[in-house]
């Protein structure tokens, strides 16, 4: 199956609220559109997560983080143009995005991905894309696909071809929280 078929079959899944299973540029996710509040919780059930935690979302770019954030710090705009490996970064106040995607405080955490399939597949979305480790909540991350429970597999309405891994470096991403005046507090080196 070529990229563009398998775009194609993840985007019908999403926007019909479904939930898929997908390589990215760090470890595979369990995803939805994050706009989708009833995709979302879907996404908390089967990872059997508490409520109270937080999701990262991947966006296409700075343009599509600026239309689900109040405000882009300087600083993010900065840390983006210079980054070289996955970094997700947590802005002050997300909008129009699914109650369940944000933290406590309304903050939101969000990664530009650095591979070709999920730049592309969230543009095509035209929404930012839930990204969580695909594992139960407390356990291990998965390094590849052959690492992904089946608990998780047999609850997706997609999954993406595992052939589709090539870049996936089995890394979470580095995470830092930006400030509108140009803090920065590291969460995750």
């Amino acid at each position: 199956m070529e990229t563009a078929e398998i775009i194609k079959e993840a985007l019908e899944t999403l926007r019909k609220g479904g939930v898929i299973l997908y390589p990215t540029d760090t470890i595979w996710g369990i995803g939805c559109d994050a706009t989708n509040e009833d995709a979302v919780r879907k996404v908390f059930e089967i990872k059997r997560r508490a409520d109270s935690k937080s999701l990262v979302l991947l966006a296409s770019d700075l343009d599509m983080v600026a239309r689900y954030v109040k405000e882009i710090p300087s600083i993010a705009i900065d840390l983006v143009e210079v980054n070289d490996r996955p970094m997700t970064l947590i802005y002050p106040q997300g909008q129009m995005l699914a109650p369940s995607t944000l933290a406590s405080d309304g903050s939101v955490g969000i990664r530009i991905p650095m591979n070709e399939f999920c730049v592309e597949l969230v543009r095509k979305l035209r929404h930012p894309l839930v990204s969580t480790s695909a594992n139960i909540s407390g356990e291990p991350s998965p390094h590849s696909f052959k690492d992904i429970p089946q608990e998780i597999k047999d609850a997706m309405d997609y999954i993406v071809p595992a052939k589709m891994e090539a870049g996936c470096t089995g890394q979470a991403s580095q995470i830092l929280k930006v400030g509108l005046r140009g803090e920065i507090e590291i969460i995750r080196a």
